[in-house]
């Protein structure tokens, strides 16, 4: 048996894999991000988005589609918020949605990546990011749920998310790095 069989042979006997196509459930997973400002780091969320993953029989064929609503941006602080929705950043009034199309699932070493195609605003850039899957349980409707974790860091300017403002000390306000991490509970469909 090749390599390349081997793994597949080892990824499908996860226990509880299920092909199929499966919606992520809102009320059990969060969109979450870091990033620095001046000397501290402010933590967001964003409460609405949607997704859906397509396992398939051998999981490294799968794919995976988000959408996140934008202006949904929540960092516990109102002004904050309605800075970040303005054309300084996000430009929500414009750019309504975040979109993330998976392009490939690989393993890396013993951990596996998920490779796709980020839109912030208008760009679109390839970007991978660290997949842990969590595992699988039936809830008690006799759904199938399964867990993922997805993280990765992006530079916001390369999404043309640009604001910059220099201090009299010559540091910036705002770090370019943003880390993004998703906590996913998806059910199977059954329909």
């Amino acid at each position: 048996m090749s390599e390349n069989n081997t793994i597949t042979t080892s990824i499908a006997s996860i226990p509880g894999y299920a092909p199929g196509r499966w919606v992520v459930d809102p009320a059990h997973s969060d969109v979450s991000f870091v990033a620095r400002h001046l000397v501290s780091k402010v933590r967001g969320r964003f409460a609405s988005f949607t997704g859906e993953i397509h396992a398939a029989p051998d999981p490294l064929d799968s794919s995976v589609i988000m959408d996140i609503d934008a202006a949904s941006i929540d960092t516990n602080n109102e002004q904050r918020e309605d800075h970040l929705r303005s054309a300084d950043f996000l430009e929500t009034g414009t750019y309504p949605q975040l979109r993330f199309i998976s392009t490939a699932i690989r393993r890396q070493g013993a951990n596996f990546v998920i490779d796709g195609d980020l839109t912030i605003k208008d760009v679109t850039r390839r970007m991978t990011a660290h997949l842990e899957p969590n595992g699988f349980a039936t809830d008690q409707d006799g759904h199938l749920r399964a867990s993922y974790t997805v993280a990765f860091d992006i530079n916001r300017k390369d999404y043309n998310v640009n604001f910059h403002w220099i201090l009299e000390t010559g540091g910036a306000m705002v770090g370019d790095r943003v880390t993004i991490q998703l906590e996913i509970e998806a059910i199977l469909q059954t329909d």
